[in-house]
């Protein structure tokens, strides 16, 4: 049996700067990967529903991975999939240039966002995640961190050439699967708050374009958020964004159901022009 080849040892693959769209791992879109608070956590995140299992563990140095640190994750794969559909070859070896990233993800290029980009990288690398999805037995797991490494490359002067990264097999492997990704919204970028991020990835990922949509019972969500808020104020927060109505493409309303508990309804909004514009395309 051969060995696998070391992603550093293979030819890098280059990024570009153009307009493609948007595209999630469904994965991601699902389950409690991220921290949703801008403030430093380091409580890990310990998820089980089933047969699926995911711990996500933080350094005290850099603190866990966050949505929006996510974004850079969001760009890979919309890199990696438009190269390989246009007969590009692809690698978990990115090199780029920061300015391409921070463009796609709509955050200006600044020295303060360059900063910021370069932390989101380090949390990515050093946030450890064990996981039972996707894997062929019960009693595997895989243990990996969403950047492998990473680094600046520099020239003789000191000027920046770019950022060199290597991405998790596991979420390389996902992306590359086309049954495992979306296209999502670019006005997803402009979402302010953790929760109402990772509610958009959520009901793209289960609403799409169904004119019946989805729902979730408030107490499920709540666990699936992996928010570390009492379900009190994770309510308080949901009627919140109930009210502004801030997803792309989609429109919310809390309901009791007959059993007496509250479920979050979402179903597309076909009169909005953003989500006729992305049109559920995978």
């Amino acid at each position: 049996m051969s060995t696998p080849v070391p992603a550093r040892h293979t030819e890098p693959f280059r990024t570009h700067a153009r307009a493609i769209a948007a595209r999630d791992a469904q994965d991601l879109m699902s389950w409690p990967f991220f921290s949703l608070a801008k403030s430093r956590r380091v409580i890990p995140i310990d998820f089980r529903l089933g047969d699926v299992s995911i711990r996500v563990e933080a350094t005290a140095e850099h603190g866990m991975a966050t949505i929006w640190d996510a974004d850079i994750l969001i760009w890979a794969a919309s890199q990696i999939v438009d190269a390989r559909d246009n007969g590009l070859r692809t690698s978990r070896f990115i090199l780029a240039r920061p300015y391409e990233i921070l463009s796609f993800i709509g955050r200006a290029d600044t020295g303060l966002n360059y900063t910021r980009l370069k932390a989101a990288l380090d949390r990515l690398q050093s946030t450890t995640v064990v996981t039972s999805i996707r894997q062929p037995s019960e009693k595997r797991r895989h243990r990996f961190s969403w950047i492998a490494e990473w680094k600046e490359r520099l020239d003789g002067g000191g000027r920046s050439l770019g950022i060199e990264l290597v991405l998790a097999d596991w979420f390389y492997a996902g992306v590359v699967d086309d049954a495992l990704i979306l296209t999502i919204d670019r006005e997803y970028f402009a979402l302010k708050g953790g929760l109402e991020r990772w509610l958009y990835r959520l009901v793209r990922k289960h609403a799409g374009r169904q004119p019946w949509g989805w729902s979730f019972e408030v107490a499920h969500l709540h666990l699936k958020s992996g928010s570390l808020a009492p379900l009190r104020r994770f309510r308080f927060e949901l009627r919140a964004i109930v009210r502004r109505q801030p997803l792309p493409g989609y429109r919310l309303n809390l309901l009791d159901d007959s059993h007496g508990c509250q479920r979050l309804i979402f179903r597309p909004d076909t009169s909005d022009p953003v989500e006729r514009r992305t049109g559920g395309a995978r």
